[in-house]
């Protein structure tokens, strides 16, 4: 069954990143984990030497279970009618890093997404590690969904897909169509273009296989080569009205790391990054 991982620090951006997480669970047929981290406090150099009491472990342990439950009770409670599918909710708590600790859990439990806020608490309290979406970024090798604070759920209309023609983001654009015939939504191929020579026959031998190899209606094309880089990806993630912006994480280039942290902080849209070369089945 799909799966749809939800990290959280139980502030409001990570809860409302878990509303839009179940939304989406409804409309794809996943069910839900939720997960929080908790990591034992490193104030001094002899901190990792320092055993840390039992008690005061478990005291943390009750505390993040009784939040994960309470969240998963206020999601069910916000489903939208009967008629729709109902996600299974479960929980999970680890300790330690919390970057390791959800690749963990995607590795081995096998999950399709990880949906969390763009920002929420640095620290939920002084022994509960906050969500590190840019760490997340660097280290993913899975789709990671980034929800602006506040940003409410609504059916996904437009998509709007980064890439800058390279051969690999037919295959991954082919697994972003897959996700969007859950929605019967529009996919805008974005091209964002490195130079301003770019042949057009590199445009035209990109979108004739996008034609070639995706059979799906609703894909179109615009050129973001007049505006910038920057500012077409900007513009196209704050007024460009669609529901999600995707781009590619590459260790490299235009969709390289300080790039894409800027846009995941900024962007006023849910932000999927998906991993360079990424092909598999998107939810």
């Amino acid at each position: 069954m799909k799966m749809i991982l939800v990290p959280t620090d139980f502030s409001p951006a990570a809860n409302n990143a878990a509303k839009y997480a179940y939304g989406i669970a409804e409309i794809v047929k996943a069910n839900i984990k939720l997960c929080n981290a908790i990591k034992i406090p490193a104030e001094s150099l002899y901190a990792a030497q320092v055993a840390w009491p039992l008690e005061d472990m478990g005291s943390l342990k009750e505390e993040s279970e009784a939040e994960l439950t309470y969240l998963a009770n206020v999601l069910d409670k916000g489903r939208q009618g009967d008629d729709i599918f109902k996600p299974r909710i479960e929980h999970s708590i680890g300790i330690g890093n919390v970057t390791d600790y959800i690749r963990n859990l995607v590795l081995d439990d096998g999950l399709n997404m990880v949906v969390m806020g763009m920002s929420g608490a640095n620290l939920f309290s002084k022994f509960v590690l906050g969500s590190n979406s840019r760490d997340l970024i660097d280290k993913a090798d899975f789709p990671l969904l980034l929800i602006p604070k506040n940003y409410a759920f609504t059916p996904i209309k437009k998509i709007a897909f980064a890439t800058d023609l390279t051969d690999s983001d037919i295959d991954t654009l082919h697994s972003l169509t897959n996700f969007g015939r859950y929605f019967n939504a529009e996919v805008l191929v974005s091209h964002v273009i490195q130079t301003s020579g770019q042949d057009q026959k590199d445009i035209d031998a990109f979108l004739s296989d996008v034609t070639c190899k995706i059979n799906y209606p609703n894909i179109y094309y615009r050129s973001l080569q007049n505006e910038g880089i920057s500012s077409g990806l900007n513009q196209l993630a704050e007024n460009g009205q669609i529901d999600m912006l995707v781009m590619i994480h590459r260790s490299h280039g235009i969709f390289g790391s300080s790039y894409t942290q800027k846009l995941a902080t900024h962007s006023r849209v849910p932000l999927l990054v998906l991993p360079d070369g990424f092909d598999k089945v998107l939810i």
